[in-house]
C-alpha cells in the first residue's frame, strides 16, 4: 500500500481528525507503516487508545479503500497529501493542516497569495455588490479568491473573481463530487478551470454542518488574509475570522449600516481590530502592494488574442486609440472590447483624448 492510499483510509477513519492523523504519522514514520502497526503499538499514540486503534488496525472491515479510489479517478480528482511538495504551503503552516486534499482542478504555486473574501448566506445587495468587486479587483491584480462557495457573499465573490480573469478556490463541506448549494454546479465547473474546488472530506460526503467548521479554518490556513463582506453576529464567517486570527493572518472587514443585522458582526470585528476595507487599496497597502501593480509571484492574467495583441502595442506613454487601431490590425470595436477588458483587469488605464497606457 502506498502512502497516498494509506492517507485516504485514516482520513477515512471514523474518530480519526488531522491532528490525531499527524501524531500517527510522526510515531510511525508513515502512513503505509502506521496501517500495518499491531494494535497495542497503534494504542500507545497520544489521544488514539485502544478502541480507535482496533478501528485504524481493522480497516477493512469498514472502509472500502478501492471503491473510494474507483470514485477518484472517474470524477478526475487529483489528490494531494500533506508529504506532498505540492501541499500549500501556507495551509502546512496551520496547526491542524488536513491530511489530505481532494482537488478537482489544479492548485499551482502562485495560489501561495490569496486571499478570503466570506460572508453571509443572506446578504443584501451591498453585500452581494461588495463581494464581486472585492473578488474581480483581487483577482484581477494576479491575487487568488478563496472562498467557500456557499449561497451570498462567497458565491458573489467567486463570480467576480472569475470575471477578473485570475484564480479563485471554492473550499467545501462536503465532498468534491457533492457540489452544495446544488444550484452552484456550473459555478464549481467554472471554478475547476481557473483554479480548484477543494476539499478534504472522502467522496460522497455530504455537506453536514459539523464540517464547516473544519472548512472554515481550510479557507483561511490557505490565504494571507480573509475578508468579511457582512456578518451577523453568529456567523459561520466570523468562525473563519477566529480562524485566521489564530493562524496568524490578517482579518479584514467591510463597514455596513449600523442598523442593518447583517452588518454587527463586521462592525464588532473592526471594533475589535479587525482592518477596515473601503476598498482594494486597503488591502494592497496591508501588505505593502502599490495599487495597480499584480501581486509577488503572481501571473499576469489570461488574455485572449485580441487581448494580447492590444496589451503589446502599449506601453507606458500614451499612446492614442486610432494608433492601437492601426497597429492592431483588428476592427475598432474589437479594439475598443479589448481595451475595456485590459482596464477591467488592471492592465490598462485610459486618459484624457482616448488615449491608454499600461497600468503595470
Amino acid at each position: 500500500m502506498t502512502d497516498t492510499e494509506a492517507l485516504i483510509v485514516l482520513n477515512m477513519v471514523d474518530g480519526l481528525g488531522p491532528v490525531k492523523i499527524g501524531r500517527i504519522i510522526e510515531s510511525f514514520g508513515s502512513p503505509s507503516e502506521a496501517l500495518g502497526a499491531h494494535v497495542s503499538a497503534l494504542g500507545k499514540v497520544r489521544g488514539i487508545g485502544r478502541e480507535l486503534a482496533a478501528r485504524i488496525a481493522g480497516w477493512d472491515r469498514e472502509i472500502d479503500l478501492q471503491a473510494e479510489i474507483n470514485l477518484i479517478k472517474r470524477e478526475a480528482v487529483k489528490i494531494i497529501t500533506i508529504l506532498d511538495a505540492s501541499y500549500p504551503v501556507l495551509l502546512k503552516e496551520i496547526y491542524d493542516p488536513p491530511p489530505i486534499l481532494y482537488v478537482k482542478g489544479s492548485i499551482l504555486p502562485e495560489d501561495g497569495f490569496a486571499i478570503a473574501v466570506v460572508g453571509s448566506r443572506r446578504a443584501s445587495r451591498y453585500g452581494i455588490d461588495c463581494a464581486f468587486r472585492l473578488g474581480r479587483d483581487l483577482s484581477a491584480r494576479g491575487v487568488t479568491v478563496v472562498s467557500g462557495m456557499a449561497r451570498g457573499i462567497d458565491t458573489s465573490a467567486h463570480r467576480g473573481a472569475l470575471r477578473g480573469g485570475g484564480r479563485t478556490i471554492a473550499v467545501l463541506g462536503s465532498g468534491v463530487n457533492v457540489i452544495y448549494p446544488p444550484e452552484n454546479d456550473g459555478l464549481a465547473r467554472e471554478i475547476e478551470e481557473s483554479g480548484a474546488v477543494v476539499s478534504e472530506f472522502p467522496m460522497n460526503t455530504i455537506p453536514d454542518r459539523m464540517n464547516f467548521p473544519m472548512r472554515n479554518r481550510t479557507i483561511s490556513g490557505l490565504s494571507r488574509g480573509v475578508i468579511v463582506v457582512e456578518a451577523a453576529k453568529k456567523s459561520g464567517a466570523l468562525i473563519t475570522a477566529d480562524f485566521a486570527a489564530e493562524q496568524g493572518r490578517t482579518v479584514f472587514a467591510v463597514p455596513g449600516r449600523i442598523d442593518a443585522y447583517s452588518s454587527r458582526g463586521t462592525l464588532d470585528l473592526i471594533k475589535d481590530g479587525a482592518r477596515m476595507v473601503a476598498g482594494i487599496e486597503d488591502i494592497m497597502e496591508e501588505f505593502g502592494i502599490c495599487p495597480g501593480t499584480p501581486a509577488p509571484d503572481a501571473p499576469r492574467p489570461r488574455l485572449s488574442r485580441n487581448e494580447e495583441t492590444v496589451y503589446n502595442l502599449l506601453g507606458n506613454e500614451e499612446t492614442p486609440i486610432d494608433k492601437i487601431i492601426a497597429g492592431s490590425g483588428l476592427a475598432p470595436g474589437e479594439v475598443s472590447a479589448a481595451l475595456l477588458s485590459l482596464e477591467l483587469k488592471k492592465l490598462v488605464r485610459q486618459l484624457p483624448g482616448k488615449k491608454f497606457s499600461r497600468s503595470i
